[in-house]
């Protein structure tokens, strides 16, 4: 059975972690990693929005926390956010902080762990190693949002097409000068070669008559 004095001791560890994480989940989420010394560095996933054309709809943003072993030390942006936060000075807040993780590795052992609300918990394995499981980010407000395509055809709006800019309709009809023009010009390119074809036909034919105007003669010699 534990005295009085493990068990006050072991209270005001945990209020100073409840303060502390509340500090360690702000960071977090507004840098997307905060490190622990001698334990890890948690990290902020995001997957951004996706559209699911088939149900019509927006699917939301998501994340997820990930957590790395093998770096564990914060910069100077945390410790100037925590002496902020605290009203200290930095070194003091670096102090504060050391202190804050080596009472927490000396708390976790293999049949207890700590929780840091909103993220995931920390506790160890069999073998001693440092594990991290996190906690479900909450979907409450993670929800997908109806989403219909409209096709404004008539609708005006400017491009940059080189250094120029015009508008998506002089565009279209620029576009579409530019095909008729193409289907003109490869009609009169037909029928310029069907006439130099048709004048090379009656050039041959008329200079053949000249010389044989009654046609192809063959000399028959009597017998």
């Amino acid at each position: 059975m534990r005295c009085s004095g493990s068990i006050y001791l072991e209270e005001l560890y945990i209020r100073s972690i409840n303060r502390m994480e509340k500090l360690i989940r702000t960071y977090l989420l507004q840098k997307s990693s905060v490190s622990i010394p001698g334990l890890g560095t948690i990290y902020v996933e995001r997957s951004p929005a996706r559209s699911d054309f088939i149900n019509r709809q927006v699917l939301p943003p998501s994340y997820h926390f990930r957590f790395d072993k093998y770096f564990d030390a914060p910069g100077k942006d945390f410790f100037t956010f925590l002496a902020t936060r605290k009203n200290i000075e930095d070194y003091e807040a670096i102090k504060l902080y050391n202190e804050w993780a080596h009472s927490l590795r000396n708390y976790i052992g293999t049949d207890q762990s700590s929780s840091l609300e909103g993220i995931g918990i920390l506790k160890r394995d069999s073998s001693g190693e440092i594990v991290f499981e996190p906690e479900n980010p909450s979907d409450i407000l993670s929800v997908p949002v109806p989403a219909k395509r409209i096709v404004r055809t008539n609708s005006k709006h400017t491009m940059l097409v080189g250094d120029k800019e015009v508008s998506n309709i002089e565009m279209t009809d620029y576009l579409q000068d530019g095909v008729h023009k193409e289907k003109t010009s490869w009609w009169i390119y037909a029928l310029i070669i069907a006439a130099i074809a048709l004048t090379a036909i009656l050039f041959h034919f008329f200079r053949d008559a000249q010389a044989s105007p009654f046609g192809n003669h063959q000399t028959i010699q009597a017998k």
